[in-house]
C-alpha cells in the first residue's frame, strides 16, 4: 500500500518566503485599492490589483495577460501577502477555488496530492516575469 502523502511544510513556507521576497522586488509601492497597474518585465506584463490591504497583511489579485488569445483565459490568481511573517500565498486562481493543504488521490478534480504547492511554485515562476521590471504603468 502506498504511503499517504505527507506536505513538506519547511519547503512550502520557503516558496512562500521566496514569492514574499519576489512580489516586494516589483510591487508598485503606491499601489491604490482597485486602481490596477501594470509591470512590463523582459518577460511580458503583469497585472496587479490591490483588493484589500490593511495594516499586516494585503491581497492582491495578479494576472498575466496573454493578448487576445479567445481560446485561452489569462491566467490569474488571487495572493495574500502577510508582511509580518513575510510570506505570499495562492489563495485562489480562475481555474481553482480554495485550495486544501493536502487531496487524496484520485479526487473529483484530479487535483494533485501537493496542488497547493504546485499553485504557488507556479505563482513564483509568475512573479519572475516582473522581478527586474522596466516600468510600471498605472491602468
Amino acid at each position: 500500500m502506498k504511503a499517504r502523502y505527507q506536505p513538506d511544510l519547511n519547503g512550502f513556507l520557503a516558496l512562500c518566503g521566496r514569492n514574499y521576497a519576489l512580489l516586494l522586488r516589483w510591487l508598485p509601492s503606491a499601489l491604490a485599492m482597485d486602481a490596477p497597474a501594470s509591470v512590463r518585465g523582459s518577460n511580458g506584463i503583469l497585472k496587479i490589483t490591490l483588493v484589500e490591504n490593511t495594516r499586516y497583511t494585503q491581497l492582491v489579485e495578479i494576472s498575466r495577460p496573454l493578448g487576445k488569445t479567445p481560446l485561452i483565459e489569462d491566467p490569474k490568481v488571487l495572493v495574500r501577502i502577510y508582511h509580518d511573517a513575510k510570506l505570499a500565498e495562492v489563495l485562489t486562481g480562475r481555474q481553482f477555488s480554495l485550495l486544501s493543504a493536502v487531496y487524496d488521490y484520485p479526487n473529483l478534480r484530479m487535483y494533485q496530492s501537493d496542488e497547493k504547492y504546485q499553485v504557488n511554485a507556479f505563482l513564483e515562476e509568475l512573479l519572475k516575469i516582473g522581478c527586474r521590471y522596466q516600468s510600471v504603468v498605472r491602468s
